[in-house]
């Protein structure tokens, strides 16, 4: 369940976030506690506790793209009182985890500074890359535009991670992405676009034509009840 994921893994400690220990022994950093990039959407669904029937479909074609949304839940138990993150929204392409944007509690990270904040995700993905080097991924994506200020970078081939803090009630995210599947999505989502643009008219006409009919049967339907028990 997702409770244990969340409440046994991650804690507010000596630097105000103690990240899961789960992964020291393991060179995959190809994750964010237990959700696995590239799992698909009833595994990652049901470790977080939320219904896959709950995802919602960003598009259909050129790709299949869904977004799922955990929001962490009141809880009275003392893991629950300090579990820092507010919420995660998975991304999918083609039924393969592609991104996971994670929100922090700004209550529960008050006071960490960028530095406290850098050891913590070093120790689950390795040394930071150096100050200013970026992936080469084209335009940013508007999850990235609205993060707020870039502070820290990890990953490689394999993963990416981003720590953002943002002026707003010096809130803290981090973008964990698989950069193949982020730039399929990237593709699949710019394609997506175009042919919404493409097939707008066609679209636009068919609800036209279909409110037309379905207010010249509402009127039809009146009629033949107002006909029945009119009397002059």
């Amino acid at each position: 369940m997702f409770k244990n994921v969340f409440g046994t893994r991650l804690a507010i400690g000596a630097l105000g976030v103690v990240l899961s220990t789960h992964f020291l022994q393991s060179q995959d950093r190809s994750r964010y506690r237990d959700f696995q990039l590239g799992g698909n959407l009833p595994s990652i669904s049901a470790l977080a506790g939320v219904a896959s029937s709950e995802a919602r479909t960003i598009h259909l074609r050129p790709a299949l793209m869904q977004e799922l949304q955990w929001q962490r839940p009141y809880s009275s138990s003392a893991a629950g009182r300090t579990e820092p993150v507010k919420q995660i929204v998975f991304s999918f392409y083609n039924d393969q985890l592609s991104r996971m944007v994670v929100d922090y509690d700004a209550d529960r990270t008050a006071g960490l500074t960028d530095a406290d904040m850098i050891d913590a995700l070093s120790t689950e993905y390795g040394p930071r890359l150096k100050p200013g080097v970026k992936a080469a991924q084209g335009v940013a994506t508007p999850a990235e535009q609205e993060s707020g200020t870039p502070v820290a970078r990890w990953g490689d081939a394999d993963y990416s991670v981003v720590l953002y803090r943002s002026s707003y009630r010096s809130g803290l995210r981090i973008i964990v992405a698989s950069p193949r599947l982020e730039a399929l999505a990237r593709t699949a989502d710019a394609q997506a676009v175009r042919l919404d643009q493409l097939d707008a008219p066609r679209i636009e006409s068919a609800r036209l034509k279909k409110e037309t009919e379905d207010t010249r049967a509402a009127q039809e339907r009146a009629r033949l009840a107002n006909k029945e028990v009119f009397r002059p």
